[in-house]
């Protein structure tokens, strides 16, 4: 049993060495599609957890006209109170927008310089009983006068996920179009090993050795490729989960209730790692049908 291991951990060293640049192409191609896809996979996550918490504190704000008068103030402030839908309400007047302003726009004091708070527009905060509420409260609000807009968080993060869904399609096209580029590297590696080795084959076959037996140290050589591709790919998403982590942890900010747990990226990893296994198997197989039909 251990002899054959060893056998078979040697002719699949040695395998590798010989076409190396080959080898070293098709791991490189498997690292960066991989790469592509779990990056993918942890932006998907980072913006299904953060719209889960935004929707799961779901409010409206409700902007009056900057030049909204106190009675039209005060007769959305009685409606929100008698509204049974209504959970709770927060009055922002000018004073109050112009400092959650400053501390929006902190880092662009010019922007800040040149806005006072009497061009800013007094708003309502408002938390439904019920997330299923929401859509009803902005269409009983909107026509009000005095009432400029109603916005709702699938309104604020209706950009996000459009920009996000774009990205995922342009990701898995190119991550796509990279793992076939790397499952033709791998046939075509596992096809020159056996090119070279022909006769070696063929006095083994005449011995009696199995098609199976002939065929492990190829298959080991093309699962060895995919499992390093995989493993760096896996090393890339673990510093894009670190990144994720630092570049968003701003308390102020507006992605502050995004972010990608630790198992998050495990479960990536596990899945990188199982494709890998898998285009390099797929690839040595197909690369061996030609040599070794049953």
């Amino acid at each position: 049993m251990f002899s054959r291991f060893g056998y078979f951990a040697r002719e699949t060293t040695i395998s590798l060495r010989r076409n190396l640049l080959m080898t070293i192409a098709g791991i490189l191609t498997v690292a960066v599609s991989l790469a592509l896809f779990g990056g993918i996979l942890l932006l998907s996550r980072w913006v299904d957890h953060g719209t889960q918490q935004i929707k799961g504190g779901v409010r409206l704000e409700i902007f009056m006209t900057v030049n909204a008068s106190d009675a039209q103030i005060g007769d959305i402030d009685a409606a929100l109170r008698a509204d049974p839908q209504v959970k709770d309400f927060r009055f922002l007047d000018k004073e109050a927008a112009y400092e959650e302003f400053q501390r929006i726009f902190r880092k662009d004091p010019d922007l800040v310089k040149n806005v006072d708070a009497d061009a800013l527009p007094t708003s309502f905060r408002v938390v439904p009983v019920e997330a299923e509420f929401t859509e009803k409260i902005q269409k009983r609000f909107e026509p009000l006068a005095g009432v400029d807009d109603v916005a709702t968080p699938d309104e604020a993060l209706q950009g996000l996920l459009s920009a996000t869904d774009t990205a995922k399609y342009i990701f898995f096209t190119l991550s796509a179009i990279l793992l076939l580029s790397s499952l033709f590297l791998i046939v075509n590696t596992i096809r020159l090993a056996t090119f070279a080795r022909r006769r070696e084959i063929e006095v083994m076959k005449l011995v009696g050795a199995s098609n199976m037996f002939v065929r492990i140290p190829f298959m080991a050589e093309g699962v060895v490729q995919g499992l390093i591709g995989a493993g760096l790919a896996v090393g890339v998403v673990a510093l894009l989960k670190v990144g994720f982590d630092r570049w968003f942890d701003d308390p102020d900010g507006f992605f502050r209730q995004f972010y990608v747990t630790s198992a998050d990226a495990t479960w990536i990893a596990l899945i990188l790692l199982g494709f890998g296994v898998l285009i390099g198997l797929i690839g040595s197989l197909i690369g061996l049908y030609r040599f070794l039909r049953v």
